[in-house]
């Protein structure tokens, strides 16, 4: 598997600078053109801003790029010609030289083998509603179970059945604490009545949490609920039929797998005129801002000793 660096990430590790993970499955089947290009520009600028390297990790040519030029940026906003890739299909991409957009799962096991601490999303996968029958659970479960990253996002999906999802990430061990808040946050909306064990206040205090979580040799990822900003929620009493209206529909035309998560986003946007589509970037931004602070903060502190 060769690994590209873009000249940025490559600098930044030769001189143990901040690097920041990015996914590009958000850009590539999370967003419409041209919304995802300004969004991935965006945050690309917000990670120099602050002197950090952006490394935003897609499968090309069946090269592994951890960051991206910008054209390389622009194609994957624009084509609608990459697949959407998990970790298990890495291999595949790679081998039959396929272009790909890496997810959650995909995206945490190449930044950690690339040896970046920190990745910014959205949100996460789940469990979803109706796996009693369809057994439908993100890839992204155990592959946050078993890769030992900060993992920052505004909690899972909201079309996701969070208790369950909630259930599933402490039964597999995922280590979770919410920022600034004791409430689980649901993508669009700040809570969704669920409470957090562990509530952390500044990045320094989650990048000593962070410190300690590798010292002692914990394999899973230290995953970072930050809800969106309260001026751009859609509160779960608003968003919650037009979910389900979306999911009946998803179901009315047997839409399942991969495609299942880009359709119920893409419907969603629809039926709210868009500004489901706001509060996704919003919140996106908001993790970004929030991974910046904490992978400086582990670059900056974050010397892990050997484990005993």
């Amino acid at each position: 598997m060769k690994y590209v660096y873009s000249k940025e990430v490559k600098k930044h590790k030769e001189k143990g600078l901040p690097i920041l993970a990015l996914e590009s499955t958000i850009i590539a089947h999370g967003m419409p053109y041209p919304e995802n290009y300004d969004f991935a520009k965006k945050t690309e600028q917000l990670c120099r801003k602050n002197n950090v390297a952006p490394a935003t990790v897609a499968i090309l040519k069946g090269n592994v790029h951890v960051g991206l030029t910008k054209k390389e940026l622009l194609w994957v906003c624009k084509s609608g010609k990459l697949a959407k890739t998990s970790k298990r299909e890495i291999s595949t991409f790679v081998a039959k030289k396929k272009d790909g957009a890496t997810t959650v799962s995909a995206t945490i096991w190449i930044a950690y083998k690339s040896g970046v601490s920190v990745f910014a999303t959205g949100g996460i996968g789940g469990v979803h509603k109706g796996s009693s029958k369809s057994f439908d659970i993100s890839q992204d479960i155990i592959a946050l179970s078993e890769t030992p990253i900060v993992v920052v996002s505004a909690g899972a999906k909201a079309i996701l059945d969070l208790p369950k999802t909630m259930e599933s990430l402490e039964t597999h061990g995922v280590s979770v604490v919410g920022y600034k808040t004791s409430d689980v946050p649901s993508f669009y909306s700040r809570t969704c009545g669920l409470k957090l064990n562990i509530k952390t206040n500044s990045a320094k205090e989650i990048s000593e949490i962070y410190c300690e979580h590798k010292n002692l040799g914990i394999l899973s990822s230290l995953l970072v609920m930050n809800p969106v900003p309260k001026k751009h929620e859609i509160p779960e009493s608003k968003i919650k039929s037009i979910i389900q209206e979306a999911i009946n529909k998803s179901r009315g035309l047997n839409i399942r797998g991969k495609e299942l998560t880009p359709f119920l986003l893409k419907t969603i946007t629809k039926k709210t005129n868009g500004k489901s589509l706001k509060t996704n970037v919003a919140l996106a931004l908001n993790n970004v801002k929030l991974g910046i602070k904490i992978t400086k903060q582990v670059s900056k502190h974050g010397k892990v000793t050997q484990n005993i």
